[in-house]
């Protein structure tokens, strides 16, 4: 069956993903336990919240150029060792200190993980088939998002909250047995049929040369890569306030116990997983019906984004509806990250892909960071979670428009041409 090979890596690499914001999950589920053995104030939960991104923003620049180097198979492995051992550190901690560094070391080691998958993905998968991909591995973050809520409360029920994160790191450390034994390039994967080989010549044939060596610091004179880290970092400002704040604001809002957050927090991030599907699908659906690069995927960006203002009705709606509402929320977002992220290798070479999308998740973690220690101070000063769910609902918009205007269009960028002859030319 030809195709087997490439999506048995794909599920591979959304392995990964899951695994990922499965970690990440596990401090905002647990916060109300640690909280009986460690007090924890807003602002110290946006302090953590913060420790976690400075790593993860450093991280995800300087690892994209590591992965470059490295390679997928090692740089990959390396990550998840060093994530999963962290993770598991949060099971030690006896202060918000001592938790701040663990959430520092586990953003160290997470920072790399798009940008590796990234790169492997652009290294299986030819254009018209990389953001469908790319939605399959945006889908992890749902998979493992859904999976952290129900199972942290089942293993809150029976045993301390320092199990949960020593279970999470014991999983990331099983993963890396599965990718030494069976992930390679597609281009040196021994498994590789000719039938698969003939369907995947775009990505192995021999990349034409620029005539100039592409550094990492020379992406920043191109208008369409600051552009697209200045959309990541509008976006991902508001992402990240959903993944950290969500479960504290069902336990401060709605009065939730650890069970009924158990019971109802999984459902916006499967949505968030049916969005990041939908969204790499409607772009390849709408290339194979004749529609350009370009056009395709803004306008699946422009939908995505579309939805996000709903989320100011949250304040003014019984929690039932608040639900709906998260949902369709963490769907138009990841629907969103899911395209966002494949345009890195729409625009570059596969050599500084790497490179590009760490630049891309930099500019996320630190919109992360400002708007999360913004959350904190408006909190404890008893601005409450109005004026918050006001930005966090315009946020995707004002991103749409700042890729509409600094990426003309969309395609490979030409390094032989001056930044502004190209942005004039485009």
């Amino acid at each position: 069956m030809t195709g087997r090979l490439r999506w048995k890596m794909a599920l591979l690499i959304t392995a990964a993903i899951a695994i990922s914001y499965f970690d990440r999950q596990t401090l905002p589920v647990a916060i109300r336990a640690i909280q009986r053995e460690i007090p924890v104030t807003n602002i110290q939960f946006s302090h953590l919240q913060a420790a976690f991104l400075a790593a993860y923003a450093v991280m995800y620049a300087g690892s994209g150029k590591l992965i470059d180097i490295l390679g997928t198979r090692k740089g990959f492995l390396l990550i998840m060792l060093w994530w999963s051992l962290a993770c598991a550190s949060q099971g030690l901690a006896v202060s918000v200190p001592l938790l701040a560094v663990s959430l520092f070391l586990l953003g160290m080691g997470e920072g790399g993980g798009f940008p590796a998958a990234t790169k492997a993905m652009a290294e299986w998968f030819p254009t018209q088939e990389r953001s469908t991909a790319m939605g399959l591995m945006n889908a992890g973050t749902a998979v493992g998002a859904v999976a952290a809520p129900p199972l942290i409360a089942i293993t809150l029920a029976h045993l301390s909250w320092r199990w949960v994160f020593f279970l999470s790191g014991a999983v990331g450390l099983v993963w890396t047995l599965a990718w030494i034994r069976i992930y390679h390039p597609a281009a040196t994967h021994p498994d590789l049929s000719a039938g698969e080989r003939q369907e995947l010549a775009e990505v192995l044939a021999p990349k034409v040369e620029t005539g100039e060596r592409i550094r990492w610091i020379d992406l920043f004179r191109y208008p369409q890569v600051w552009g697209l880290v200045f959309a990541k970092f509008l976006s991902d400002a508001a992402w990240y306030f959903y993944i950290f704040w969500l479960p504290k604001y069902l336990y401060d809002v709605h009065h939730f116990d650890t069970r009924q957050v158990g019971y109802f927090a999984w459902i916006p991030y499967a949505a968030a997983g049916i969005g990041s599907l939908l969204g790499g699908w409607f772009s390849s659906l709408l290339i194979r019906r004749g529609f350009s690069l370009n056009l395709s995927r803004k306008i699946a960006l422009g939908v995505s984004a579309g939805v996000m203002p709903l989320i100011l009705l949250v304040t003014h709606s019984p929690v039932q509806f608040v639900i709906v509402l998260f949902s369709i929320a963490f769907a138009g977002q990841q629907s969103w990250s899911t395209l966002v992220m494949t345009l890195p290798s729409d625009l570059v070479p596969s050599s500084v892909v790497g490179s590009f999308a760490g630049l891309v998740g930099f500019g996320g973690a630190m919109g992360g960071i400002v708007f999360g220690l913004v959350v904190g101070q408006l909190l404890d000063r008893g601005f409450g979670y109005g004026p918050v769910f006001i930005c966090v609902g315009l946020l995707h918009l004002i991103g749409f428009c700042v890729i509409l205007l600094s990426i003309r269009v969309i395609g490979p960028i030409n390094f032989k041409i001056s930044p502004p002859a190209r942005f004039v030319a485009a």
